[in-house]
């Protein structure tokens, strides 16, 4: 018998909630904020590492979080250059 693979009904995003983690950007249908994923990504784990702390996290999470840090953050996202994210509604 095999594993259950996640599946989403709609590609992920990240999204803002006032009612959810304060308004904190987080992957839609999750309470995991994006900016942990970054930090995770920043301190060089793996796809794999992140899917095993955060099992709620969809396939497509990771890519996800990398859009919106290359568009909030800039290109210099994994190197944390930039020390602030843009914040836009």
């Amino acid at each position: 018998m095999s594993a259950p693979v996640k599946r989403t009904a709609q590609p992920s995003e990240i999204v803002r909630d006032p009612s959810v983690m304060s308004g904190e950007p987080v992957v839609r249908g999750t309470r995991i904020p994006a900016m942990t994923i970054v930090a995770y990504l920043r301190a060089g784990h793996s796809n794999r590492e992140i899917f095993e702390d955060y099992p709620t996290l969809p396939l497509d999470g990771i890519e996800a979080v990398i859009a919106w840090a290359e568009a909030e953050i800039g290109p210099e996202w994994k190197t944390g250059a930039q020390a602030t994210a843009t914040r836009t509604g």
